[in-house]
């Protein structure tokens, strides 16, 4: 399923992250995953979190350069091979992968993936019966 995510543009600075999980907590949003990439110069951190419009909009009133975008959720097996096994089917299908991060706990890992074809990525994991997470069950936590 089509999960939103953000994207927030940050000065490779001490502090920034800091910064933006408590502008977020104070307005109410948890952030369920994230994900830095960084330069020397700057920084991108992307989220899920439980209310990306309303997240989006209490950055940007604080001057972060924000940008929503849709991501693909994928739980599988904790277990070696099984990531291996799903992007092997997405790049049989042609289907490339712009950037992905992870997380697993027990039994499962959750994959959030950024396909070139969102809507491609989706039908194929689905026709593949991988199963794909829903922004709400990311939001439960």
């Amino acid at each position: 399923m089509l999960i939103k995510q953000i994207s927030v543009f940050l000065e490779n600075k001490s502090g920034r992250l800091n910064e933006v999980s408590q502008i977020l907590g104070e307005a109410g949003i948890n952030i369920s995953a994230f994900s830095v990439a960084d330069t020397s110069e700057f920084g991108i951190l992307r989220l899920i979190v439980s209310d990306p419009d309303k997240a989006s909009n209490v950055l940007h009133e604080r001057g972060f350069t924000v940008r929503e975008s849709g991501v693909v959720g994928l739980s599988c097996p904790n277990q070696a091979g099984a990531l291996a096994r799903a992007l092997k089917i997405l790049s049989r299908n042609e289907i490339s992968i712009e950037y992905l991060y992870a997380f697993s706990m027990g039994t499962s890992a959750s994959v959030i993936i950024k396909p070139n074809d969102i809507d491609r990525c989706i039908e194929v994991l689905q026709k593949n019966k991988l199963e794909l997470i829903k922004a709400s069950d990311l939001y439960k936590i």
